[in-house]
């Protein structure tokens, strides 16, 4: 068995966690009669990742786990291809702005990579700063796993996952994501505003653990299956996507070309696959 990864570097003085959720005032109308309440609101806010004091990019996330979110990041877009070349990873001590909570800088073994981006990359889009159709091509084999799971077990991990989103619970607004092994164990549950942060804050967990590739384990959203998900799951080597919702054409594709399957509109008594080749069926 190899050697556990040794965890990068994080700052002591890393900010408290958020709730992630912030409180306003809100003015309901309720067939015709006003009423004024605090209302619950999932947190966007963004993140800027520097290497050294150079900046890099800025995601817009909610606030959490952000050391999970970056290195997740840099692995799922192939600037990293493990967590040995992370030497630190945390939020600034002390910046001129004032606003370390909102900063992780990374420390990479060889300085950081030779790409420059000048983006933001939105909570919706999981591809925001691509220069070109070249730079969306996936580096990664194919998935191999031996990886089976009864649809009974899948069709139950939406509820499962929608137990473990307390953020949703109090705001309505945060996407979900989880690991599940194939008896339906929860290993890992993220939220996030963006569906592909919340994942790459689950990549980010597994390369700190050093349980990567997830060739055992299934991935659960609670949104659609669009291109950004299943490229990050690829180069996780997740065999296993559900979700509450469709999967996009190119998503199908992707799967087909790289050995995943895919289970959309999961709910109990009925889900939809895709990738699922004859003989060699992940979902009995």
């Amino acid at each position: 068995m190899p050697a556990m990864p040794r965890p990068p570097r994080t700052s002591r003085t890393a900010p408290p966690e958020s709730p992630g959720w912030s409180e306003v005032p809100v003015r309901r109308l309720r067939e015709g009669v006003p009423r004024t309440e605090v209302d619950r609101l999932a947190i966007e806010a963004p993140l800027e990742i520097r290497f050294g004091d150079r900046p890099f990019t800025v995601l817009m996330r909610t606030p959490g786990n952000d050391e999970e979110l970056v290195a997740g990041f840099l692995y799922s877009e192939g600037l990293i291809r493990g967590a040995a070349e992370i030497l630190a990873l945390a939020h600034p001590e002390a910046l001129l702005e004032g606003d370390c909570e909102n900063v992780v800088a990374v420390e990479l073994a060889g300085g950081g990579p030779v790409v420059e981006r000048t983006f933001y990359a939105s909570a919706s889009c999981g591809v925001c700063g691509k220069s070109s159709i070249a730079d969306l091509a996936i580096r990664a084999p194919v998935v191999e796993s031996a990886l089976r799971i009864d649809r009974k077990v899948l069709e139950r991990l939406p509820e499962r996952l929608r137990a473990e989103q307390s953020i949703f619970a109090e705001t309505g607004g945060l996407h979900g994501a989880a690991l599940f092994d194939a008896a339906g164990t929860l290993l890992a549950a993220r939220e996030d505003i963006g569906r592909h942060n919340a994942v790459d804050k689950l990549v980010g967990w597994a390369l700190a653990q050093g349980r990567l590739p997830l060739a055992e384990a299934v991935l659960m959203v609670s949104g659609r299956l669009g291109f950004e998900i299943v490229q990050k799951a690829i180069v996780a080597g997740l065999p296993v996507i559900a979700s509450v919702g469709a999967a996009s054409s190119i998503a199908v594709g992707l799967a087909e070309r790289f050995g995943l399957t895919l289970a959309t509109f999961v709910r109990p008594g009925s889900l939809n696959l895709y990738g699922e080749k004859e003989g060699q069926a992940r979902i009995f």
